[in-house]
This record gives structure tokens, sequence and C-alpha cells, in this order.
């Protein structure tokens, strides 16, 4: 039962989790959200057929009926439970992790994400002490339900005239297949890489965040002179987008340079939400533009229910996750690229490139996220924190998702891994310099103190 985070269910297929557990949560799914229909979709890994087949036998034995999508990227499931009013859905997927890996993620009114504390707790509480599941009188159906013209539909009225635009896309292997060719077009002026649907990945891990990931990529953008790249996670809830020059863009800029199409395309001048680990220049960028900024924590079930209390016109993460008011308060890489896009077509015609536009965003030297493998995460983040405060006096102070402390010149988060005995740490400073010596300070401390390891 090691499959139940804090974000959704996943784990490795017949070892973390098995047709068993798959079965018993789709049949608390509707006694949890109090639904009598389900809608279901599923990503083109080898296993989800079979976790398919469990969970939907689980929902229709619990006296619900099934809505069956098949094929869809956990997006699409997104805009079905909002826009047709289901109180409860579920997305078979693992996301981005390798193939063997396989998982749910569960929805409710609105799209409303159920995490661990929302409901995905209650319901490994229900399998772990026994709890019947005897079939209902009145057993559940299933009915076939096609969404991708309505959803195909919605999202062709956000796209601009790319024409003038020579674009590179790595779908890879994964359900970003399902739509891209409609949206984007099959013209000369698009590069396609990986576009066939393969549960088993073979071209790479459908996780963008791995360098070693983008690499087609970046050389397919340098090879046909391409204005951006755009690579797309395993459900195409994650996008990520190379510059022209074939360089990764860290993704929490992509936040700031969507300023661009909401505020000064369309006017909506808001709340703009960013994760933990956001850059200090997202918001600086962003500022002028008359938007504020709300920092949350990491994660869909934490990110999408802010957006929506705090009614954010747009938002994102340090992951590739992109979250819109246009779309349920949730996140899309469709239309995430879909914007990016629209902005580079815009910035084409100026005559400045994507790098450019990136660098009048960019003000500081990033460390990126670098992971200490330590036992005692929160000894180990208290000692980071208390060696700086009593140094420096901080700016902003920030503790909702381990820590974020900001000084005049530099600022960290350390934050601990929900899964694994990590810390993951990150750091931004004015100066090169500055920027080594507390990454230098931090693994001291870390290795010293706690026998950590990079």
């Amino acid at each position: 039962m090691g499959a139940f985070h804090a974000y959704d269910i996943r784990g490795i297929w017949g070892k973390d989790w098995d047709q068993e557990v798959a079965y018993k949560v789709g049949y608390f799914i509707p006694v949890l959200l109090e639904a009598d229909k389900v809608l279901v979709g599923r990503d083109c890994r080898v296993s989800s057929p079979e976790i398919h087949d469990a969970v939907v036998k689980g929902i229709n034995d619990a006296g619900a009926d099934v809505y069956d999508i098949g094929l869809s990227s956990t997006p699409m499931v997104y805009f079905g439970t909002a826009n047709y009013g289901f109180k409860a859905s579920v997305q078979i997927t693992a996301s981005h992790n390798p193939a063997e890996y396989n998982g749910m993620k569960v929805s409710t009114t609105d799209a409303q994400a159920i995490g661990f504390d929302a409901g995905l707790g209650k319901i490994k509480s229900w399998i772990d002490e026994g709890r019947p599941t005897p079939v209902a009188a009145r057993r559940g159906q299933v009915f076939q339900k096609e969404i991708m013209d309505d959803y195909l539909a919605f999202m062709r009225k956000f796209v601009g005239d790319y024409s003038d635009l020579c674009i590179a896309m790595d779908l890879s292997n994964g359900m970003a297949n399902l739509f891209a060719k409609d949206i984007f077009g099959t013209g000369d002026n698009i590069h396609y890489l990986f576009d066939t649907l393969d549960g088993r990945f073979p071209n790479h891990e459908p996780n963008p965040l791995i360098e070693k990931n983008c690499l087609p990529l970046e050389e397919k953008v340098r090879q046909v002179g391409a204005d951006a790249g755009v690579i797309y996670d395993g459900d195409a809830d994650r996008v990520m987008f190379i510059d022209e020059k074939g360089t990764f863009i860290s993704p929490d800029l992509m936040i700031a340079l969507m300023g661009r199409y909401f505020v000064g395309k369309r006017g909506l001048k808001g709340i703009v939400l960013q994760d933990i680990r956001s850059s200090k220049a997202v918001g600086e960028y962003l500022a002028p533009m008359g938007c504020r900024m709300q920092t949350w924590k990491v994660g869909r079930a934490f990110a999408a229910a802010k957006l929506r209390e705090i009614d954010g016109v747009w938002g994102g993460e340090l992951a590739g996750h992109y979250y819109f008011r246009d779309f349920f308060y949730s996140d899309s890489g469709l239309l995430a690229s879909i914007i990016i896009l629209n902005i580079v077509a815009d910035l084409k015609k100026e005559g400045k490139t994507l790098s450019q536009a990136i660098a009048e965003i960019v003000r500081y030297q990033n460390s990126g996220e670098i992971n200490y493998r330590v036992e005692d995460k929160k000894g180990a983040m208290d000692a980071v924190r208390t060696y700086f405060t009593a140094a420096e006096t901080p700016t902003a102070m920030m503790d909702f998702d381990g820590y974020r402390v900001e000084f005049p010149q530099w600022w960290f988060n350390i934050r601990p891994s929900n899964t694994e005995p990590y810390l993951r740490f990150i750091c931004e400073a004015s100066s090169r310099a500055l920027l080594d010596e507390k990454i230098a300070q931090v693994d001291k401390i870390l290795k010293e103190q706690f026998g950590a390891t990079r």
C-alpha cells in the first residue's frame, strides 16, 4: 500500500499496488464523494487497461455508473469533470514516471483535486481496516462518452496564428499525441518528435524535468532553426519549453512570460500564483504590470485549490504545471503551450526572440533544485534555517511547505520530499559568487551534522 501520496495514488504496478487495491479504490470513490456516476479516463501505459477494468468493476459494484472516455490526457478528465458536472472522476496514469509505474488522479466537482488530506487518506484507511465492499442491489452500468470534440473546441478558442513560426514539439510517446496535431497542425513549419502513443516510452522517460530527456528536442530545435521547442510529460498535464538556441527554460520563468498574454493582450490584471520554489524575478517582472503574486505550496492538490480560493488569473509551478482561471482553475499542458506559442508568435512580429524575452525576466543566479538524502529531514531543515537567520535578518519567511527564507541579496527554500528520505533545496542570489557561497554553507551543515549525501 505504498502508492498513496499527498496528491494522488502512484507506484510500481504489481509491487506498490495491485488489482485488489485498484478495485477497492474504484469502489470507494463514489462512496467518498457521494456520486452516482464517475467519469473515467486512462493513459496509454501497458498496465492501464488492467487497472481500468478493476476500477470500473469497483465503481459499478458500489452502485455507480461509469462514463468511460477511454484514452485521455489528465487535463481532458479535468475538462470532462467540470464541463459536464460530474461529482467524481478518475484518470488512470502515472504522469511522468517510468513505464513500470501507474496510478490514479481523483477529482470532484469543478475538477477540484482529491489529495490525501481531502479523501485519499480516508480511502486508504478503509482499505487498511478491511471495510467490506458488498455489491449494490442496483449495480452500476458503463456508458461510453465522447468528449474529444468538445475539448478541442474549448481549446481552439485560445489558439493563435502560428503560420510564421517554426516549432519543434516532443510528444514523449504520451497523451499529447491525442490532440497536438489537431491543435497545431501538420504543416512544414512544425516538427514532431515521438509522436505515437506508446506506454513503454521507448525513446525517453516522459519526464521533461530530467535533462537528458530534453536532449532530442534541443537538438531538433537547433537542427530546424525552430523559434521554440515544446515538450509534454506522459499525461500532458505538464509542459516545458526550449528557446531558439536549444536551451531549456526554467518553468517558473514562463509564469512571468505569460503576463504578456494575460495582461498585455487581454488586460487581465489580478493575482498570479507561484509555488514556494519560484524565482523572485517572476514577481518583480509582473508587479509593474499590475499583478500581485501569491506564493503557495507545491502540488496540484494545493495549487489548484489556492488559485480558486483567491480567484487568481493564472499560476504555475517549477515542475511545469500551469493553472488557469479559464480552465476551471486547473492545470493544462496544452493550454499553457497554446498561450506560450501565442506569445512567441507576437515576439517574432516584434523582431524579438524567445531567449531575448526570457533575458528580460532573469535577474538572479539560480541553483536549480538540489536533492540531499537525509533521514532527519525536520532537524536538518531547522538547522539550515537557524544558521542563516542567526547571521542575517530575513526580509520574508514562509513555513507552509518547508521553509522559504528571503534576504536582501538572496533566498532559499528547503522542503521535505513527501515520499522519500530527501530534502529539496533551491537557492537564488544576486551573483554567482554569493550563490556558490550559500550552497557550500548548506552542504557543510547537512553533511557534517546530518550525514547527508547529494
